[in-house]
């Protein structure tokens, strides 16, 4: 079965698990997930307790989630017109729900690619 909050350990082995994913810590110990180079989470791991988790969104699920509780419009990147939400409990989105959102994000991400790196990855581009 599924147990627990989202940790850092489980947002990390989660993201890993993704395809052709990287981790870099930056911005001040953040832990920031790529897929292929373009970023698709972004973790918090020091914020009390709750780790805070930014990812990116369809336009209809950042429609949806945005005022909800324990989520809203990302820091920084809201604010430059991105639609990426922050996850700062499990209040809406409850972990397992919270990993489709990831996986979403992962995918989106990966549309950013060129369909050359897109085919390259195994990414279903014909």
């Amino acid at each position: 079965g599924y147990e627990g909050a989202v940790t850092l350990d489980r947002y990390n082995a989660f993201c890993a698990a993704l395809p052709h994913t990287t981790k870099v810590v930056q911005w001040g110990g953040a832990h920031v997930w790529k897929v292929a180079g373009k970023v698709f989470a972004v973790a918090w791991p020091e914020a009390r307790n709750a780790l805070h988790v930014t990812f990116k969104a369809s336009d209809m699920s950042y429609e949806m989630l945005k005022d909800r509780a324990g989520m809203r419009p990302a820091p920084y990147f809201a604010s430059r017109g991105m639609k990426w939400l922050q996850r700062t409990s499990g209040a809406t989105l409850k972990d397992k729900a919270f990993e489709s959102y990831l996986r979403e994000s992962h995918r989106l991400a990966a549309l950013n690619l060129t369909k050359k790196a897109r085919r390259e990855l195994g990414f279903g581009v014909p």
